[in-house]
């Protein structure tokens, strides 16, 4: 049986860092000439690095405030404290325990005890707040979402104001779009049916917790000091970046399905059809291609994270040019196919049509076929 002193030791490595970093899904990682930095606009420690094909994490600078996570159009920034499995399964006893309310406080409002914490989700920060969360919930019948911080104007955190807002905004837009009455709300108050009624029985019940978790992570030392070993390790065994990044028999990097948006999918799915033809979103994109300058090299599909633009096995009819299949629910917005596309003749737009969001056919893009290359002696005068 561990001792005390084993048993914060392995919580602090498991803790050392609040993010986790999946790598090769960071547009950066995949293409050096990526322009997104977008996690490390957010970060306001300055602990994000994505550059020259390297995204890094500074353990000892970050705040665990959780924006870096949020912002992320590939979620290759995954918070750990808490996971969003963990965030989405304490929201539920919450929703329970208050009569239906779903209230997110950030640390800073919660440790003045104000609070009845059965009846409120901790976070650390609201910044790490994202719309699969809020939808999810509104979908299932909660009509009352509540963010509530602890005076962010005076916060030495208050940099993350900025993104909390746009994480309000954004849910609040894909909520009218299903036409859905529930909006998000930000208070820096907790509601009244959600103070302390006894602060003293806060105190008792903070100490009973603290032992029933000791004994908790006791029971579990041996397969946490496992983890806290392959984390000092640093996964020396692990796959090079060259290889996990090996092209695919179809021709492009590997890729992968966006967790969070396809959540937020079914969210919007469960609240009805959509009231509007179109919505302006940070969370999906549409893809423009100019045709008339396109030469069909296809960087556009190779790079793509999410198989959002591929090519297709469709023939155009005459057999003249190719297709490419975009899916705007797959799109993250991340811009890479526009940064990879060698003619500059593609862009990726933040208004998406609501058709075609929750389309399950992908819409077609007809590429004409590529004027023929000159041969190398066909400049040669004979």
């Amino acid at each position: 049986m561990p001792n005390l002193v084993d048993i914060v030791e392995i919580a602090e490595a498991l803790e050392s860092k609040a993010v986790f970093l999946a790598t090769d899904r960071c547009v950066v990682v995949r293409n050096r000439h990526s322009s997104c930095s977008k996690c490390a606009d957010a970060c306001l420690a300055d602990a994000v690095l994505a550059v020259d094909n390297v995204l890094a994490l500074d353990g000892g600078r970050c705040v665990s405030c959780g924006a870096c996570t949020t912002v992320c159009p590939t979620e290759a920034l995954i918070p750990l404290a808490p996971l969003d499995e963990d965030l989405a399964a304490r929201a539920a006893d919450v929703v329970v325990a208050s009569g239906g309310h779903a209230v997110f406080a950030c640390a800073r409002i919660a440790s003045k005890r104000l609070g009845d914490p059965a009846k409120f989700v901790e976070v650390p920060c609201l910044a790490r707040m994202e719309e699969s969360v809020l939808l999810g919930l509104a979908a299932r019948g909660v009509s009352d979402l509540l963010l509530v911080d602890g005076a962010c104007a005076t916060c030495k955190f208050r940099a993350t104001v900025p993104g909390i807002d746009a994480t309000v905004a954004s849910a609040n837009t894909l909520l009218a779009a299903q036409g859905s009455p529930v909006r998000v709300e930000r208070a820096s108050a907790f509601p009244e049916d959600v103070l302390l009624e006894d602060q003293r029985s806060l105190l008792a019940s903070q100490r009973r917790g603290f032992f029933t978790q000791a004994r908790t992570v006791a029971k579990d030392a041996a397969e946490k000091t496992v983890e806290v070993a392959f984390i000092k390790k640093d996964g020396a065994d692990a796959p090079s970046l060259r290889d996990r990044l090996r092209m695919s028999d179809s021709g492009t990097l590997p890729q992968f399905n966006p967790e969070r948006r396809m959540r937020v999918l079914d969210a919007m799915d469960r609240l009805g059809a959509s009231v509007v033809s179109e919505i302006d979103t940070r969370l999906f994109g549409s893809v423009l291609i100019d045709t008339d300058a396109c030469s069909a090299c296809g960087m556009c599909t190779v790079f793509c994270p999410t198989g959002a633009l591929r090519k297709s096995e469709l023939v155009p009819d005459g057999g003249e040019g190719s297709y490419l299949e975009f899916s705007v629910a797959d799109c993250v917005q991340c811009n890479l196919c526009a940064d990879a596309c060698l003619k500059k003749c593609l862009v990726v737009e933040s208004t998406v049509s609501t058709d075609e969001l929750f389309d399950f056919e992908p819409r077609l893009i007809h590429l004409p076929e590529p004027p023929a290359r000159s041969g190398i002696l066909s400049g040669l005068k004979r």
